[in-house]
């Protein structure tokens, strides 16, 4: 995320009440740990929340809880020229955290803090470190520095490896309800239909449809959505679905995947869930899986073929006639 033109005071989304006031109270006794791993779904928030404490760590005179916005610490958090932060993420074009990412960042917290309070590092998403680059942040969380905050952020806490995930307090951040979410997102859109249709093409997570608004991409994400579904229903050719698909990422499209099988596993009444089908389709979401774990680890397979090869797997599970009306359409509402 970008760590500049930040407003003056950073504050959590409506929904982690209880997670601030955990993390504010252990900071106001000074009892936040020096590791802090910060595990949920993608797009639910838990970046802005890591954001909202590095600000409240760094600020000389923290007021009702939150950075005060007027000291000289919380303009230069705001400018992203804080000498005492660093954000750490994938560099453009890449999908992993390097080893001398990781390196200069174990540097950075072996200095003394310029302004004399703390230092914070926040790796996002820390399942994106190499082996590499996970093992040389080890030795930082096995022996923190003196006044110095490590913040990771995981959507896929499995990818993360056991070494580190152990030498954190795991911090689970409230996932938001439909009304949360569309109340949040009214704000944006100033029309409930239209808050209604963003999260369901986004499935639910409020900042993705944040994100759809504003580069006005949904109706493209349900075109894509769509055609995955008609797929899996058998009303699509694989030929088709791939031409359909062949222009998402390979992570978008493991993403999708991996989401329409757990769609389908949690309510299609179609399938005997014990029985040949219901446990190739387990077998086939975590083959989806673990390509997700190579990707992040700095896997990168050709598109295509990757593509092509777990549709197939699909076709194989459930013949070309997929589930039928078993798996419901996307409503796509007004985007279709």
């Amino acid at each position: 995320m970008a760590l500049s033109g930040l407003p003056a005071s950073s504050a959590p989304l409506p929904w982690q009440g209880e997670s601030w006031s955990r993390l504010a109270g252990q900071q106001r006794s000074d009892k936040l740990p020096h590791a802090l791993l910060l595990v949920g779904p993608q797009h639910t928030g838990k970046a802005l929340l890591a954001l909202a404490l590095a600000r409240l760590l760094l600020c000389a005179q923290p007021s009702n809880g939150r950075n005060c916005g007027q000291c000289h610490a919380c303009a230069l958090s705001a400018s992203g020229s804080h000498g005492d932060w660093r954000w750490l993420q994938p560099e453009t074009d890449s999908r992993i955290i390097k080893v001398e990412q990781v390196r200069e960042l174990v540097e950075f917290t072996n200095r003394t803090a310029s302004f004399g309070r703390c230092k914070v590092a926040v790796l996002a998403p820390a399942e994106c470190m190499n082996a590499s680059a996970a093992n040389a942040l080890l030795k930082s969380l096995e022996e923190p520095a003196a006044d110095t905050y490590l913040i990771l952020i995981s959507h896929r806490p499995h990818g993360v490896p056991a070494t580190l995930r152990s030498r954190c307090q795991i911090l689970r951040p409230e996932v938001p309800t439909a009304e949360q979410s569309l109340v949040w997102l009214d704000r944006l859109t100033a029309e409930r239909a239209q808050s209604e249709t963003l999260l369901e093409v986004a499935r639910g997570k409020p900042l993705l449809a944040q994100q759809l608004f504003r580069e006005g991409s949904a109706q493209a994400l349900a075109a894509t959505q769509g055609a995955l579904c008609g797929f899996m229903r058998g009303r699509v050719p694989l030929a088709e679905a791939a031409v359909a698909l062949s222009e998402l990422s390979v992570d978008a499209f493991l993403a999708q995947f991996a989401a329409q099988l757990r769609g389908l596993l949690r309510n299609c009444a179609g399938v005997d869930l014990s029985g040949y089908q219901g446990r190739a389709l387990f077998v086939l979401l975590d083959d989806v899986m673990r390509l997700q774990r190579a990707v992040d680890a700095g896997s990168n397979p050709n598109r295509q073929l990757l593509l092509e090869s777990v549709l197939g797997k699909y076709c194989r599970v459930l013949g070309a006639a997929g589930l039928g009306d078993t798996i419901p359409a996307p409503s796509g509402r007004h985007f279709v």
